[in-house]
């Protein structure tokens, strides 16, 4: 059980970092994980005073505020028009609906959980990360970085025309995925480039990109040679989830149908699932 001190709402931003840089301080997302957990907390620091609940699209981007719930992010119909159901499909086994009508998406990325969907998810996408005092910088090098006291304001996803899928094995509907998987695809300085977002290795999810022309036409062991060439530059760990081996089968099965699927909308045809 976690003891808190006390509470504080802060009023501005630069209050909010400035309570968080000591050691005792936390800052709260929607308490989904955190209360689960067994330590004592000093001053527990609220941030949804801040106007950090909401989700803007402009020209470029689509800004996701650090307190918007997951259920915002499953029910985004901009990411929707953008990636189809992708987005959808990372969340949508997360729990419950009240569930993710009260985890945040910062809690979710700043935490760079291992388990995390959203992370996985977000991270196959051109997408940022905006600190307070860090800046803007790449999603793909924030959850590189060891923890720190900074505070996570929004995630930047920025517009771009790729296809994306995602797919995830539990053992039950609502458990932490065994392996969660991303693949998006698209035109990047005139090369097709392809990004493979591995998670739930069972370590945080971590990025590959691949310059492939994968043909249309592509037979299905093509695909699985694509897909095994993936699977095989993550790395992988064993856990009461299952072992290294058994995760990285896991990955090149569901890296194998994302890519076929793709290819298949890309071509316009629909070939039987595995």
């Amino acid at each position: 059980m976690i003891t808190i001190g006390s509470y504080v709402k802060p009023k501005t931003l630069e209050e909010a970092y400035e309570l968080n840089q000591a050691r005792s301080s936390r800052v709260m997302g929607g308490m989904m994980w955190m209360r689960l957990g067994n330590a004592r907390v000093k001053t527990v620091i609220d941030l949804s005073g801040l106007g950090l609940d909401q989700i803007e699209e402009t020209d470029n981007v689509i800004r996701i505020g650090a307190m918007c719930t997951l259920r915002q992010l499953e029910q985004c119909e901009c990411l929707r028009e953008l990636y189809g159901d992708g987005i959808r499909e990372s969340v949508r086994h997360i729990v419950g609906v009240q569930f993710r009508n009260q985890a945040t998406v910062g809690g979710s990325v700043f935490g760079r959980y291992g388990f995390s969907d959203v992370l996985t998810a977000l991270l196959s996408l051109d997408t940022f990360v905006e600190l307070y005092n860090g800046g803007t910088i790449r999603l793909s090098e924030f959850v590189k970085r060891k923890p720190d006291k900074d505070l996570l304001l929004s995630v930047i996803v920025r517009k771009s025309k790729r296809m994306f899928r995602y797919d995830s094995v539990r053992r039950t509907k609502t458990d932490f995925p065994v392996i969660a998987c991303a693949v998006v695809t698209g035109i990047v300085n005139g090369k097709e480039t392809w990004y493979f977002s591995v998670g739930a290795r069972p370590m945080k999810a971590a990025l590959l990109e691949k310059q492939w022309e994968i043909p249309l036409d592509a037979s299905e062991e093509q695909i699985t040679e694509y897909a095994g060439k993936a699977a095989s530059e993550f790395t992988y760990g064993t856990n009461m989830r299952g072992s290294a081996e058994y995760r990285q089968h896991l990955a090149e099965v569901l890296l194998k149908r994302e890519i076929r699927s793709i290819l298949e909308e890309k071509s316009g045809t629909q070939k039987v699932s595995d």
